[in-house]
């Protein structure tokens, strides 16, 4: 048979996959959530959920490198993308080989239809169901973000902030935050301290992910913008898929402090 991934790619599978191989750290704790734990024979070194289980698939490179020879000794029958977290070039050198689902998760309402091709894919519908209704219920009851502005900061040297068209911005806006930045060019605009003060910022989030802000760097937003809320936030929970369940319980905490 053939479906189609989130990119209108036709992928071709011989039978429903035994062996998979992921390249996308939300997703492959997803999977892990749906019961495939058996089928999960690779991961990336940055593939860290659930801590008990991801040791026991091979660690098969990054997710924009790749340890080819690994791959081939694994003899995948499928394996799963991201347009964004993936490089094209690595999807091109894989589906010479195998099939590769690439999957675009760039908003809050594309985690559902992930989850939900992840089932159909791999006889997980079920799970699956019960793992949406579980987000939807667990994001019912989030308190609301009073369209405060506020910047979500992933680098340093230069100043990265995340922007239009991201997963984090759309998860950003489902909180009730409003997001300046999303009127700069690109989606992980560069700026600097004048911008940050431009933005006439309620809030800034330091992630600790992919640059690892920590208490250290506090100091120096709170003296740039002495009138703006600074916090650390834990990248992590910003993830897609099964992390949403317990993202909801840390959001809520924003709201209480």
């Amino acid at each position: 048979m053939s479906v189609r991934d989130h990119l209108g790619r036709l992928v071709p599978l011989v039978r429903k996959p035994e062996r998979i191989i992921s390249f996308v750290p939300a997703i492959t704790e997803t999977m892990y959530h749906l019961g495939l734990d058996k089928k999960i024979v690779g991961r990336t070194r940055f593939c860290k959920f659930p801590e008990d289980k991801v040791q026991h698939a091979v660690n098969i490179g990054g997710t924009k490198d790749m340890k080819l020879d690994r791959i081939h000794e694994l003899k995948p029958d499928l394996i799963i993308a991201e347009k964004e977290e993936n490089t094209k070039e690595m999807v091109e050198t894989l589906e010479k080989h195998y099939p590769v689902f690439v999957f675009e998760v760039q908003h809050f309402k594309d985690v559902f239809p992930m989850i939900e091709d992840i089932g159909r894919l791999t006889d997980r519908e079920k799970a699956a169901i019960q793992l949406m209704q579980q987000i939807k219920n667990a994001f019912q009851v989030l308190p609301h973000g009073k369209n405060n502005r506020v910047a979500y900061v992933i680098w340093q040297k230069p100043y990265m902030v995340v922007g239009k068209d991201t997963y984090i911005n759309s998860l950003l806006e489902e909180m009730g935050f409003s997001n300046p930045f999303t009127e700069a060019e690109g989606r992980y605009p560069l700026v600097n301290e004048k911008d940050f003060k431009k933005a006439k910022l309620d809030e800034v989030f330091l992630a600790t992910e992919p640059f690892p802000f920590r208490e250290k760097h506090l100091d120096v937003f709170e003296k740039m913008l002495p009138h703006t809320k600074v916090r650390i936030v834990d990248g992590e929970m910003f993830w897609y898929g099964a992390k949403m369940v317990e993202a909801a319980a840390y959001f809520k905490t924003f709201r209480e402090e």
